[in-house]
């Protein structure tokens, strides 16, 4: 008889604990259980989780005696060894768990849902007098039934809320609960048809159809079966009953016959294409340069920068290196900010690579993500596009990510944690791989390119446009030179309207930007002055004409459009400043003929709009596209030769050291939109302040002068890339408790860190969601331990903050290299 040893195992389950806990493995799992598979646990009384087993140890913890785990889930491991290693370093990094950062990284329905359950407690004398109606109709159908789930005890009583009832049950002991973990994820099945052995004999199959005498609708279904079989290959039971227009019970009867069978297969949810290499085009002189700049990079360094102005063809050289590391056997990932721009790159790339390539973001459903997750994790699929979601994929052998528009702040998570920035989690992934990093950027972030200067990463640039087209001319318009009927800003001032009505008559496409979506940003009372706000938020109510209703942008909560003033019972009201649905209207009102579509959060919120919307311009069936930030980045438009920024102050007078940076990217990125196939793009920013030192680097397209403007104000104020950052956030309803606990907390760090904290100040937006916000702004040097030292520092503080009563309430959330 074998005699197993004591073995244990340190469980990461999806909850924002501390720590990992430890459970036993009872013996007849251990030859089971391995890293990276998930096991059942129990956690508190009765609470059941699917955690994931992050390490075996064979030593008993001193302090407690570990529960055992209830049973081993999978057969292999659902994640692999880098992708526990790269869950430790971000927990550890951006300062949350290990849990938060497994709810973040697997997909739902891999995550086990615990379902309760009502079992009969055996034990009660069956006295039910003390019970009322409610309670007696539960008891009775327990006791014949022995266990209730929770929607068969709704079903009983007819009621939603049954909670009330079973507390009353258990406390009486009637019964007591039991958790089920429940597996959420079902594989497709779908029903395949196919004919049967013996008549795959071409004689046999002759003489049936030749002495066929009765039933001819299945004779009919029969013929469509064996024209589908031919021209289609496999045949399914939808497909072949819609073809012959038959019933389901006439082809169950040739299946009773035995000459068709009906066999139910685990099917796909997402249709890939063959796998095949296609590549169709040739680099040009400057591209195939700077491609054999990157691949002799990478023999000395992990990580290179492609500095490459807009429409300078990037995306070929993206493509070359993934045939290159396709036919190694290894795995790419391709990374981008946003869910918009995958629409347009997958097509190119499913045009080179087929069946290769998947594409992964929060778009798709629960159950495609989990397809999508095995294939990547068995090596079927080697290339995957995506958002910064798709990094937390079990890459089985990754060899090159690429990190396209490496600048853009959408790579930061926000909320909830882990809020980490997916561009330096990929590098770091990449190094526990042995895999490259290909940064790829028109306006690369200030930080990756003072790397580059520091030599720490490779630098490849590209200063010319494909085919040599010349980068648009950009011209600034003074709004204050503008004479104007209207008091308040002009949206579209003449040249402007110019400019676009030339467009329309080369039949060209024009794009306007304007970062503010809704119709108008707030109203104002004509008599006192009075703006609505939200009563959730310390922000002004945007009015959105075609709801007709006014929204708060940080909440989400919309009210009907006032009439009258709160302040002064007045019913005047100006609508102040413009959003893209104002502009939209705007320019229907000036070309009433063109064909106008806008582009923002509110108009392409479904799985397919974006891509509806991009392939509706690609085909110029759109004349003007009028969009925030959306139509910014990375999109490849022939026919367009004209770009109006609507307002520039806007993006220049942002409260952010990253506000020079930020407003040169989106103007310079935005414009590198116009002229990418003959060179004839304009670009007009409309601005009030036209001698802003950043529109002369971008009218010039001076992405290095920018860089040395901003890396001397960046060095003198001690920001990034010389400082690391770290911003605790104090959240609570009552404004006096947020305010006490970021002065503990500011207490406690003084003593070690008093010089580089400032605060506790509130945020130009000092209430969300009905929380009072406080912030502490920490800048570090650039020295690791001192880093760490600091981290634990404010965890420390965090916890003597909250394990006070009165603090109980107040959420601190620390934020590592906020953007």
């Amino acid at each position: 008889m074998i005699k197993f040893q004591d073995l244990f195992v340190e469980v990461i389950i999806p909850l924002a604990l501390p720590k990992n806990y430890t459970w036993a493995v009872p013996a007849h799992l251990q030859q089971a259980v391995q890293p990276g598979v998930r096991v059942e646990v129990i956690f508190g009384k009765n609470k059941r989780y699917a955690g994931i087993v992050k390490k075996i140890l064979d030593t008993k913890p001193d302090a407690f005696t570990p529960k055992d785990i209830s049973n081993v889930l999978d057969a292999e491991p659902v994640v692999h060894q880098q992708q526990l290693a790269l869950w430790e370093w971000i927990a550890q990094y951006y300062m949350c768990s290990e849990g938060e950062v497994m709810q973040a990284a697997i997909p739902a329905n891999l995550k086990l849902s615990s379902e309760s359950i009502l079992i009969w407690n055996e034990e009660r004398s069956y006295d039910f007098s003390d019970l009322s109606d409610s309670e007696f109709l539960v008891a009775e159908a327990l006791e014949i039934k022995k266990e209730l789930r929770l929607n068969e005890v709704q079903q009983l009583l007819d009621i939603s809320n049954v909670y009330p009832v079973i507390k009353k049950l258990i406390e009486k002991r009637v019964c007591y609960v039991w958790e089920e973990l429940k597996e959420k994820y079902r594989a497709r099945t779908e029903t395949f048809i196919t004919l049967s052995p013996e008549y795959h004999n071409e004689d046999k199959l002759a003489d049936l159809l030749n002495n066929w005498s009765k039933a001819p609708k299945q004779m009919e279904l029969l013929l469509s079966y064996l024209h589908l079989s031919k021209t289609e290959g496999e045949v399914t039971q939808p497909q072949l009953l819609k073809k012959s227009n038959a019933s389901a019970a006439q082809l169950k009867a040739l299946c009773d016959k035995g000459i068709l069978q009906a066999e139910k297969r685990a099917t796909d949810r997402i249709a890939t294409l063959p796998k095949d290499i296609q590549i169709d085009f040739i680099l040009s002189e400057a591209q195939d340069k700077a491609l054999r700049m990157i691949q002799n990079i990478f023999t000395e360094k992990e990580v290179c920068l492609l500095h490459g102005v807009t429409a300078s063809g990037k995306t070929e050289i993206y493509t070359k290196l993934i045939e290159t590391y396709i036919r190694e056997g290894k795995q790419v990932l391709y990374m981008l900010p946003e869910i918009a721009l995958t629409s347009q790159i997958i097509r190119r790339l499913q045009k080179h690579f087929g069946g290769y390539i998947a594409i992964y973001h929060s778009k798709f459903n629960p159950n495609e993500r989990v397809e999508i997750w095995n294939k990547v994790k068995s090596g079927e699929t080697k290339v995957v596009l995506g958002a910064r979601s798709s990094l937390f994929l079990p890459f089985r052998d990754l060899g090159l990510v690429i990190a396209d528009e490496e600048h853009d702040a959408s790579y930061k998570q926000q909320d909830p944690a882990p809020r980490y920035h997916a561009r330096d989690a990929a590098i770091y992934y990449a190094t526990l791989s042995h895999a490259h990093v290909l940064l790829g950027s028109a306006t690369p972030s200030v930080e990756s390119y003072y790397n580059c200067q520091q030599n720490k990463y490779g630098l490849v640039t590209l200063e010319e446009r494909f085919g040599q087209v010349e980068l648009p001319q950009i011209s600034i318009i003074d709004i204050k030179k503008t004479p104007t009927k209207e008091k308040g800003r002009i949206a579209l001032t003449p040249p402007l309207l110019a400019a676009i009505e030339t467009s329309l008559q080369q039949q060209k496409q024009v794009i306007l930007f304007q970062n503010r979506r809704g119709y108008s940003p707030y109203l104002i009372c004509n008599t006192c002055g009075w703006i609505p706000h939200c009563r959730n938020c310390d922000v002004t109510l945007t009015y959105h004409k075609t709801k007709n209703t006014l929204t708060c942008h940080y909440c989400g909560t919309s009210y009907p459009v006032i009439h009258t003033c709160a302040a002064c019972g007045s019913h005047g009201f100006t609508q102040k400043n413009f959003g893209t649905e104002k502009i939209e209207e705007l320019v229907t009102e000036a070309f009433p003929n063109a064909r106008i579509a806008r582009m923002d959060y509110d108009s392409v919120k479904g799985k397919n709009d974006h891509d509806a919307l991009i392939k509706l311009f690609e085909q110029q069936r759109i004349d003007i596209l009028v969009g925030t930030q959306m139509v910014v980045k990375g999109l490849d438009f022939e026919h367009v030769n004209l770009v109006g920024v609507i307002d520039a102050d806007g993006i220049l007078n942002f409260t952010d050291f990253r506000v020079n940076e930020r407003a040169f990217q989106l103007m310079e990125q935005v414009s590198g939109r116009a002229g990418r196939k003959d060179g004839k793009g304009t670009v007009l920013i409309q601005v009030s302040n036209p001698v802003h030192p950043v529109l002369q680097f971008v009218k010039d397209h001076a992405f290095e002068r920018l860089f040395n403007y901003e890396i001397a104000n960046r060095k003198q104020f001690a920001y990034p890339p010389f400082t690391r950052l770290i911003q605790v956030t104090f959240k609570h309803r009552e404004k006096h408790l947020a305010e006490e606990a970021a002065h503990i907390m500011m207490q406690g760090l003084k003593k070690d860190f008093g010089a580089e904290c400032n605060g506790p100040a509130q945020p130009v937006v000092d209430r969300v969601r009905n929380q009072y916000l406080w912030e502490i702004l920490i800048k570090l040097p650039k020295h690791a331990q001192r880093i760490q030292l600091c981290k634990k520092e404010i965890q420390q503080q965090a916890l003597i903050i909250q394990n006070n009563k009165r603090y109980r309430g107040v959420t601190i959330l620390p934020d590592v290299d906020p953007v």
